[in-house]
């Protein structure tokens, strides 16, 4: 079994049907969910970012680490069942297993997400608008979180 869901084992679990929303972008994010069983899209601004069916997949994590609203939309796509983390905090600070599997998860997009433009830049050399490129690139790893009043 999966640490992480052996972590989240004693939290409640909520079902959700087909085209429930389990997140809503711009909405509070107050909880962190962990999909049990099922399959759900994530949507940002209405365009499907990805979708997951891996038992363990966490949502509401850049949120709660953020500091604001629901950074995405998560849709169940059938059946799913999820665990429900209250005071999401508290848990993660209070288990170190719990804070390095987010922050693995995390690494992994950063990681994709800059293999992915790096692709692109490749494609588009010699084109003019390839500087774009650089300047998402020299943004993503070396943006200075923002302070808050």
């Amino acid at each position: 079994m999966n640490p992480f869901l052996e972590i989240v084992a004693g939290h409640p679990v909520r079902e959700f049907a087909a085209g429930d929303y389990i997140l809503r972008q711009d909405g509070p994010c107050d909880e962190l969910y962990v999909l049990l069983e099922g399959e759900v899209e994530v949507m940002r601004d209405d365009v499907r970012v990805a979708k997951i069916s891996e038992s363990g997949s966490v949502f509401g994590e850049m949120s709660l680490l953020l500091g604001g609203p629901c950074t995405a939309s998560v849709r169940a796509l059938g059946a799913a069942r999820v665990t429900t983390v209250y005071e999401p905090r508290a848990f993660l600070a209070s288990s170190p297993v719990a804070s390095l599997h987010i922050a693995e998860l995390l690494a992994h997009r950063i990681d994709a997400l800059n293999r992915y433009l790096v692709d692109v830049k490749h494609q588009y050399e010699g084109h003019d608008h390839i500087g774009m490129v650089d300047d998402v690139l020299s943004t993503l790893m070396h943006r200075q979180r923002k302070k808050k009043h």
